[in-house]
């Protein structure tokens, strides 16, 4: 086979000088099938496996620009290796004459450089909020990774989720034991990244821990996601009639399963291309990234809240009360919109207060979150909401309270009906939130109301039975 006579104006010297400090090689389909350290881990950093499709972006267009044109390739490229930026001299050379060879790589230099704190707390955060949008199931663990709380909508994840809540008080790895390790308490940063396998589910699994705590100090508890980087398996509806009049309809029933997670995906991988997690990118290409990830979330919001639409306004929808503790749920509202918030220079500060209360911490979670959600969204920059919570008599309540533009009179009577966005557009919003919202707090024997002026912010109040020596059910 003869080499074509053009050739990419990339190529450049080889740098002779400079003894190799690694060895790696990739197949015919640019999967990388060894590589020694520190490619081996800066595959891994980018989000590869080994063996594994090339992941580091610059390093992946090299390689297939050398097997495509059969030439010897050298130059320097950079990536992101955690809290480091890495720049690396290597040289690419293609093996035989076929492009079905793969080629050889070879490293002969690597300077890594220090994130600025800043930088490095933002990529920690922005990886954190792209876990949490795919993750199938979530719970909260208490420093020595014992259960407190489980959640999962997933049918896929079902009978581990009903384990895990059955099994509340207990270390998370007697149900979820990663492959390496077993069921051994260990150190949580080895235990995050570790892949799991779920029993019933074809899928691979790997486990992102979250910890709570302040800098300097060590985790008061931690946030578990489940993460699987493989489309859930489709589900044939039964029958052939789809949509049944009465019943839960088309969008909760069955396209928001199968919609959530490829959008999601969409928009996990758009704000890794945004981040610049796996390497540099103009600008301009970043701004594409981003634009991506926000038509994403807002499809992905309007499905969501299709799908809960559809599940409250269904006949005999009930929740599942339980002995709750709303500071507790008002704090992790609070910490998984902090990325949205410190984006607008706005302080979200919650109460640390505890006030106990029969509600379902799925639903009151739900609320919380689009309550502070609406009030990043509305609130100017550098302003301050603050989420309290307190006991009134027999209702336990927790309050939103922003510095927004406030609403008139005439806005309050409206602002929760269906579809209602008050005159706004192109604020990402589908007008359902606070209609969904206060049937989710009625059905739970509360009530969702607001206060507020205009000019003065707005208060919204969220009121659920306080927690007596009933039973909730």
């Amino acid at each position: 086979m003869e080499r074509p006579l053009s050739c990419p104006t990339q190529v450049t010297e080889v740098n002779v000088q400079e003894p190799i400090l690694a060895r790696a090689a990739t197949d015919a389909a640019d999967r990388l099938v060894h590589a020694d350290e520190p490619l081996a881990s800066l595959q891994r950093s980018c989000g590869g496996e080994l063996p594994g499709t090339v992941a580091v972006p610059e390093l992946l267009e090299l390689v297939r620009k050398a097997r495509r044109y059969r030439l010897r390739l050298a130059r320097s490229i950079s990536a992101q290796d955690g809290a480091e930026t890495v720049t690396a001299w290597v040289e690419v050379d293609p093996r035989g004459e076929d492009e079905a060879d793969g080629c050889d790589i070879v490293l002969r230099s690597w300077q890594s450089t220090p994130l600025a704190p800043d930088e490095t707390r933002g990529v920690m955060e922005r990886r954190a909020a792209m876990d949490r949008e795919v993750s199938e199931l979530s719970a909260r663990l208490d420093a020595e990774q014992r259960i407190l709380f489980v959640a999962s909508d997933s049918p896929e994840l079902r009978a581990l989720a009903d384990a895990m809540s059955a099994g509340v008080g207990r270390p998370f790895t007697d149900f979820l034991a990663p492959e390496s390790h077993g069921a051994r308490a260990l150190h949580w940063r080895l235990l995050d990244g570790a892949p799991v396998q779920v029993a019933g589910s074809p899928r691979a699994w790997r486990i992102v821990l979250l910890p709570q705590s302040r800098p300097g100090h060590d985790p008061v508890g931690f946030e578990l996601l489940l993460v699987s980087d493989e489309p859930p398996p489709q589900v044939e509806p039964e029958g052939e009639g789809v949509f049944v009049s009465g019943g839960q309809g088309l969008v909760g029933h069955d396209l928001a399963p199968v919609l959530r997670q490829p959008i999601a995906r969409i928009v996990a991988n758009a704000e890794t291309i945004r981040s610049r997690l796996a390497g540099p990118l103009p600008d301009a290409y970043a701004n594409y990234a981003a634009e991506i990830a926000n038509a994403g979330r807002l499809l992905l919001g309007l499905v969501e809240d299709l799908g809960d639409l559809e599940v409250v306004e269904s006949e005999g929808f009930v929740t599942a009360p339980d002995h709750i503790d709303l500071g507790e749920v008002a704090r992790q509202a609070t910490g998984i919109l902090g990325v949205r918030a410190r984006e607008k220079g706005i302080v979200v500060a919650a109460a640390g207060d505890t006030v106990r209360a029969v509600a379902e911490f799925r639903r009151v979670l739900q609320i919380l979150i689009n309550l502070i959600g609406n009030a990043i969204r509305y609130s100017p920059e550098n302003s301050r909401i603050e989420v309290r919570v307190e006991q009134a008599g027999e209702q336990a309540r927790v309050l939103v309270v922003d510095q927004g533009p406030g609403l008139s009179d005439a806005d309050q009577a409206i602002v929760f009906e269906k579809f209602e966005r008050l005159g706004r557009s192109g604020d990402g919003g589908s007008g359902l939130g606070l209609y969904i919202s206060r049937r989710l707090a009625r059905a739970m024997g509360g009530d969702l109301r607001v206060e507020s002026q205009p000019g003065q912010g707005a208060r919204f109040i969220l009121e659920v039975p306080a927690d007596g020596t009933a039973d909730p059910q």
